[in-house]
């Protein structure tokens, strides 16, 4: 199996396989799959993907034909796997742990140090994956798909875990490194109050190193100092 990073001629044979691997994974209907595909990889979102200097899209072929690709964002130190799918009839082979190795060393080549794996709570399959890897579940966020809002599960390299104390208001807190979102200035981090992260206490700005202690219901985050948004794509606002 050779890996590479995808192009824009890659267009039709991602948007095949993870057709295809959705409809074999999750219990999604027939149009909330087709609509997220078009959202996720159509010709326009596929090119501003390829486009994104923090976004890796790598593809696995056998015999130069396109077998499985990840989608991988890296935020500061961290790489998040948003998506790893093996086209449905390649599956049993082994080439999803291939892939996701291949897709490891390409993140830490970039200077990440911590891998996040992703994938909706409801993919049994997925989730053992994961574990399988040695990814340990640290926590759930959300993924809209179709206009709908899914819960995901948020898997850990726990090597990589690096809590940063600070204080707030004279009382200890953490910031957790591994636990990034993207902004448009900067990462948001989440803070937690304890160092078991059972307690989340709000995010914590990389731009301008202020706290951010309020979400909106949509799951939007803006720092009050620097103007620095996270847009509702992915969120947790469990305990906001």
């Amino acid at each position: 199996m050779d890996v590479r990073e995808a192009t824009t001629a890659d267009g039709p044979a991602v948007r095949s396989i993870a057709l295809r691997s959705m409809e074999a994974s999750y219990s999604l209907s027939p149009s909330t799959i087709e609509n997220a595909i078009r959202q996720w990889y159509g010709v326009d979102s596929f090119a501003e993907k390829l486009d994104d200097d923090d976004v890796l899209v790598l593809v696995a072929e056998e015999d130069g034909e396109p077998v499985a690709f990840s989608e991988s964002v890296i935020a500061g130190d961290r790489g998040d796997i948003h998506w790893l799918h093996v086209a449905a009839m390649h599956r049993g082979r082994g080439l999803g742990r291939d892939l996701y190795e291949a897709t490891r060393e390409r993140l830490e080549a970039a200077g990440v140090e911590t891998i996040r794996g992703l994938v909706l709570a409801d993919n049994s399959e997925g989730n053992r994956f994961w574990e399988n890897q040695g990814l340990t579940k640290v926590g759930e966020g959300s993924v809209e798909i179709d206009g709908t809002a899914f819960v995901e599960n948020i898997y850990v390299d726990q090597e990589g875990v690096d809590l940063q104390p600070i204080v707030v208001d004279g009382s200890e807190h953490y910031v957790d490194r591994s636990d990034a979102d993207r902004g448009s200035e900067g990462e948001f981090y989440t803070v937690y109050t304890d160092e078991a992260r059972e307690n989340k206490y709000g995010y914590y700005c990389a731009s301008c190193e202020n706290l951010v202690t309020s979400m909106d219901a949509m799951g939007r985050l803006e720092c009050e100092e620097c103007g620095n948004t996270l847009k509702p794509t992915r969120w947790d606002a469990a305990y906001m």
